[in-house]
């Protein structure tokens, strides 16, 4: 499996960390109540490990935003949530005083635009890492089980999936979102490099 130094990988955290904190802020914005989210933690691993921490075993459902960015690396992007959290999340967007139906109605609308926001503030500090653009694809909705949506089944994968665990702390309510991204073998060489260029810069 793909491994950073130590001292790549806390430079990867904190690059990370200050996308997070770009989004809390965004997402605190539309609630009108303050967005915590913690340090994310960051793993390499293999889609099926994802998928197993996902719970496919069990076929725990999970809903999921997905977007394909292209430009300083190539890679498919997925903030994911338990499908149980999903309502509460867009309830707290909206308000309390909307039926389920009418929530269900908003479920997609509302958590395109959550992973819109997540994904490219994560993004973005990558592309500012690197020096180069990154483009991103409209997010699409899903809601699946973590094998549907990470595509492991009838599928072949020689790349590796970069994880961060983020906690989401919203009015008093804790929520685990994973944010995941495939990448192959030379989008995470292209990784690597810009992360050497952003601590030569931190170096001077």
């Amino acid at each position: 499996m793909f491994q950073l130094t130590e001292l790549q990988h806390d430079a990867l955290v904190e690059m990370f960390n200050q996308g997070v904190g770009q989004a809390a802020a965004a997402m605190s914005r539309i609630v009108n109540e303050e967005v915590t989210m913690s340090v994310p933690m960051v793993q390499f691993q293999s889609r099926a490990e994802v998928a197993k921490t996902l719970g496919s075993g069990e076929g725990r459902r999970i809903c999921a935003i997905a977007q394909q960015f292209n430009g300083a690396f190539n890679t498919e992007a997925f903030l994911m949530f338990p499908e149980e959290k999903s309502l509460e999340i867009v309830r707290l967007m909206v308000g309390q005083s909307l039926s389920l139906e009418e929530l269900s109605e908003m479920e997609q609308e509302a958590m395109s635009e959550i992973g819109n926001i997540i994904l490219n503030s994560c993004m973005a500090t990558l592309a500012n890492a690197s020096g180069r653009e990154l483009q991103g694809s409209l997010p699409m909705y899903h809601v699946g089980t973590s094998d549907d949506i990470l595509g492991q089944n009838g599928k072949q994968w020689d790349g590796v999936v970069l994880t961060l665990t983020i906690d989401f702390n919203i009015e008093r309510h804790h929520i685990y979102g994973y944010v995941a991204f495939l990448l192959d073998m030379p989008a995470l060489q292209d990784l690597q490099h810009y992360i050497d260029g952003y601590l030569a810069k931190l170096t001077g």
